[in-house]
């Protein structure tokens, strides 16, 4: 394996380790972002995935195989204990490029939702074909990322989107979780900047 890989090349490492050990995955945060809205600069890799008990192991060892160290008890951890929403983060050691997957949760029924309505989207080259986030599903994640950090990126994010896919938006699906989760001033403050 050579040390110098590209940023695309780190995705595609991630995704065939996730396919290999049989976890299904979708794609978040910069990278879904560039489906839907525009492009931006992003070291890491922000996933949804469902791993199963009898995937843990197969997972670490597909991983590790690619250059990622990610122990089967860090995985175990974070899908058996009951802990805050802390992403499990394998980094290539060759690279530095991280991935962050955020494992499904009993309970949580909006990464549930956004994971049953995840889409297939090509890329073209490199990447190809993956799963990511619908447009609304990212909207709803970064209005809450917003709500907690602040960070602009966030607020940039969903204003492209807006602007490029604001007449085929499913604007109720978005309002049901924007309300449930308490986030209808931020929405409105946002939509109403577009």
């Amino acid at each position: 394996m050579t040390n110098l890989i590209g940023f695309e090349d780190f995705v595609l490492l991630v995704i065939a380790g996730l396919e290999a050990a049989g976890v299904e995955y979708l794609i978040g945060g910069a990278i879904a972002a560039w489906a839907w809205g525009e492009p931006r600069a992003t070291q890491d890799v922000d996933m949804v995935v469902d791993i199963p008990i009898e995937a843990v192991d197969r997972l670490s060892k597909e991983f590790d195989s690619r250059g990622m160290l990610l122990p089967q008890e860090v995985i175990l951890d974070a899908i058996l204990e009951k802990r805050a929403d802390i992403p499990i983060s394998p980094v290539h050691i060759y690279s530095g490029f991280k991935a962050d997957l955020y494992p499904m949760r009993g309970g949580d029924e909006l990464r549930q939702s956004a994971f049953k309505r995840r889409l297939l989207v090509d890329f073209g080259p490199p990447i190809g074909e993956v799963f990511i986030h619908s447009a609304e599903d990212l909207i709803i994640y970064k209005l809450l990322y917003f709500s907690i950090s602040q960070q602009s990126k966030h607020a940039r994010d969903i204003a492209a989107i807006l602007r490029a896919k604001a007449d085929s938006l499913d604007y109720p699906y978005i309002q049901n979780w924007v309300d449930r989760m308490g986030l209808t001033a931020i929405w409105e403050e946002l939509s109403n900047k577009n």
